[in-house]
């Protein structure tokens, strides 16, 4: 009798207790930085606030855990949290994995809205601090990619291109990722800052850039809920694209 009630004492602790989505890690990992559209400033609505299945966020303790907007939460040097809603970390997740349901995603997202392009270089606070957070994980991830989202405060600047250029090297260099790819995106109407950005492809092999053609913004400059997921959906698409030759 004692040994029949070990044997079945054991099989339900393995049948109850199996292994939780924060205790795994991710196959698949993006580092999402930028600007208050990569943050997110779409308002969220109740189905926005569930998990995202087969997706992963990396935590302020430096673990996953389940993915759930917003996505921006833990962001280190992120504006106070009432700001931080639906971004297109968002849509990008969902279309990945639609697209690779056998894969994990995992989301490091570090973005601050109100920033230039000129915050985010080694020796500032935004890049240091971004680099700062992924060195002090136990296990480094192999990045997947970085997805790119800034202009706004750059919108007419005549040197984004090559600031822009200088940041995708400083990463590589920084991430000991000699090809690690990148993907940029466009902000809002017609910027002369996208017309530089699309320019990014011919400078730099493994990059590259989706439009916000037909996209539409609640405040003149944010991107409103379907265009954000959109928008999301168009980098998880070129990523992919990127991607293809590798496997």
């Amino acid at each position: 009798m004692l040994r029949f009630m070990t044997f079945f004492v054991v099989a339900l602790m393995t049948i109850t207790i199996p292994p939780t989505l924060s205790a795994a890690e991710p196959d698949l990992v993006f580092l999402l930085i930028g600007q208050s559209n990569m943050a997110g400033r779409a308002p969220l609505e109740a189905e926005d606030k569930t998990p995202i299945e087969g997706v992963m966020l990396l935590n302020a303790d430096g673990t996953w855990e389940a993915a759930n907007n917003p996505l921006n939460r833990y962001a280190t040097d992120r504006k106070k949290i009432s700001m931080q809603r639906l971004g297109p970390g968002d849509g990008f997740a969902r279309t990945l994995h639609e697209a690779m349901p056998d894969k994990t995603i995992g989301l490091i997202v570090n973005a601050r809205g109100g920033t230039k392009i000129d915050e985010w270089v080694p020796g500032k606070p935004l890049y240091d601090h971004t680099i700062a957070r992924i060195n002090k994980l136990d296990k480094k991830p192999d990045f997947a990619s970085v997805i790119w989202h800034q202009g706004e405060g750059n919108a007419t600047d005549p040197e984004y291109l090559p600031k822009l250029v200088a940041l995708v090297k400083n990463l590589r260099r920084d991430l000991k990722q000699p090809d690690l790819l990148f993907v940029a995106g466009e902000v809002y109407g017609e910027k002369p800052v996208n017309g530089r950005m699309q320019k990014l492809p011919t400078k730099l092999d493994g990059t590259a850039v989706v439009s916000a053609s037909e996209l539409t913004v609640f405040d003149g400059v944010h991107f409103d809920r379907d265009s954000q997921k959109t928008l999301g959906s168009r980098y998880a698409k070129a990523w992919l694209k990127l991607h293809a030759p590798a496997k």
